[in-house]
């Protein structure tokens, strides 16, 4: 009568055990672990790995209870697939705890693709939180993509050029604290008055292959790159009179030869020796390109790019690459639009002790229709096992999935202040970029960027998912962060994983399971309920 029968499928021990604390008995589920049917695309992307079960019932008291409620429906239904049950089959007194059709925001494919759309509803740039994307299936986004490897190709040149100098555009340094690596960063210092400041001798530039790096490039290389970049900036600004904005491949540039030597120059070490004059107009250029591209300052000098699988998680089948051929030859069997995409890399994060890091950000959805989104005031960290290095595109020091990091070996000399399960709790976060001058970066800049990159993200799919009033899903949103604190959002995962893989998830994890409770059942008794970290940040 107080319909306070559950379901539990997967692994979430401490999911059935909140639900038993509070009275409700569980409908075990026979064969429990395997999907009941299928309601989502096989390949939508969840996170949440089968393990083993475990359930605490020593003198089988709940599986006794378990008997009794068999022919009974459960009210509550907890699943860590999309597909295990069908919502479409469900009454609208049974709550579940996922939505369907939500790949248009939890693959990558569906996050390339839609949050295009955002500008049309929401009159915001994804261009500031979402590295840019291409489905490399797509043949008029393989163009673009190609096009936008030239483009950046370029950029990065100028600024090569400017480093080749010692020269640092103001806005775009390096905020190094100590001295690096060629082709490495450090984490973020300040210079007097907090400014960011780079000692000239600390520029990153790359190193010399071991055969050399041959006979220098050609003079009008730089004159190449500057009169492309000035080409676009015209069709940023909508100069090209005859409408359309010229296409880089077709203004008489030989890209196979300009690649070849820009890739001397960035990754073999090819001397440029730019005159004064160019040096002055590719400063004057690229300040000019920042206050269009959100991107520039976090794209590098490299052009490296992130090929991924458009339906996976965990990590699996993703690769940094730094020649456009190799994009193209790895991406080469794709038969499908979002078989794969790429994106640019972030080649500027922030760094703790030379180690690149990515924070898992919870959120939770109550409601499609008003849109209502829940943001988790506690989130984790999760660092590489090996230091950051652009000479080295590898995923010990690249892909910061516990899936992956846990077959790596860690650094030899790791800095005895990181972590040796790889993982921080936000709290951690906060004290370290207090010790480096930031104190206010997590609620000034980095916590407010990803709130608003979350609730872009789910406008722009808003259309597409299929709302249900009895549902709520929680979702594990991935940031990395750029030198500047400002986020950029990698993936957003269902049914995250639950898995105490060290002390500090074990901690988090628990309690956003707990708090999610309190928000989807106890508030719908008591709407004035404490809600314990999450805090509601849209509603429509």
């Amino acid at each position: 009568q107080e319909k306070k029968i559950f379901t539990v499928q997967g692994p979430y021990p401490v999911i059935r055990s909140l639900l038993r604390a509070r009275g409700w008995v569980e409908r075990k589920l026979p064969g429990a672990g395997r999907p009941l049917c299928s309601a989502c695309p096989p390949d939508e992307e969840e996170e949440e790995e089968e393990e083993e079960q475990w359930d605490e019932d020593p003198d089988g008291i709940h599986d006794l209870m378990s008997c009794l409620v068999r022919d009974q429906e459960p009210y509550f239904i907890w699943t860590n697939r999309c597909g295990a049950v069908d919502c479409r089959l469900l009454r609208q007194d049974q709550v579940l705890n996922h939505y369907a059709q939500v790949g248009a925001f939890t693959t990558k494919e569906g996050l390339c693709l839609n949050l295009r759309n955002l500008p049309w509803v929401d009159q915001a740039d994804p261009d500031t939180f979402f590295p840019r994307c291409y489905r490399l299936g797509a043949v008029d986004e393989r163009q673009a993509f190609i096009e936008d490897f030239h483009l950046t190709a370029a950029r990065s040149l100028l600024k090569l050029a400017l480093e080749s100098a010692g020269d640092v555009l103001t806005g775009m340094e390096q905020p190094l604290k100590s001295g690096k690596g060629p082709g490495e960063h450090a984490e973020l210092g300040l210079g007097e008055g907090g400014q960011r400041r780079v000692p000239r001798s600390h520029i990153p530039h790359p190193v010399p292959s071991t055969a050399g790096p041959g006979p220098p490039p050609p003079p009008q290389l730089v004159e190449e790159a500057l009169q492309v970049c000035e080409q676009h900036l015209g069709s940023l600004g909508h100069q090209d009179i005859d409408g359309d904005p010229p296409s880089p491949c077709m203004m008489g540039t030989d890209w196979d030869r300009f690649l070849r030597d820009y890739y001397r120059v960035a990754h073999e070490g090819a001397g440029l020796a730019p005159s004064g004059v160019q040096r002055e107009r590719c400063r004057a250029l690229l300040q000019r390109l920042a206050g269009r591209l959100p991107q520039l300052g976090m794209e590098g000098d490299r052009s490296v790019w992130i090929l991924k699988p458009g339906a996976k998680s965990r990590g699996r089948g993703i690769v940094c690459v730094a020649q456009l051929e190799e994009v193209l030859r790895l991406a080469a069997p794709s038969v499908r639009a979002g078989e794969w995409v790429v994106q640019k890399y972030v080649e500027r994060p922030l760094l703790i002790f030379g180690t690149k890091f990515d924070v898992r950000q919870w959120f939770l959805v109550t409601d499609w229709n008003p849109l209502t989104v829940w943001f988790y005031r506690k989130s984790y960290l999760r660092f590489c096992s090996q230091p950051f290095s652009l000479r080295h595109l590898d995923p010990a020091r690249h892909l910061c999935n516990v899936s992956i990091q846990k077959q790596c070996r860690p650094a030899r000399g790791r800095h005895p202040q990181l972590p040796p399960d790889q993982t921080w709790s936000c709290c951690q976060l906060q004290a370290y970029l207090a010790q480096v001058g930031r104190a206010g970066a997590w609620h000034q800049v980095m916590v407010p960027g990803m709130k608003a990159a979350v609730v872009g993200t789910l406008r722009s799919a808003q259309d597409l998912v299929r709302s249900r009033k009895g549902s709520f899903e929680l979702y594990g949103a991935d940031f990395v962060f750029g030198e500047d604190c400002q986020p950029w959002l990698l993936e957003i995962n269902a049914s995250p994983t639950m898995a105490p893989s060290s002390a500090v998830t074990g901690r988090l994890c628990a309690s956003v399971q707990r708090d999610t409770l309190r928000v989807v059942i106890d508030r719908r008794d008591n709407p004035t309920c404490p809600t314990g970290a999450f805090e509601l940040i849209y509603k429509e």
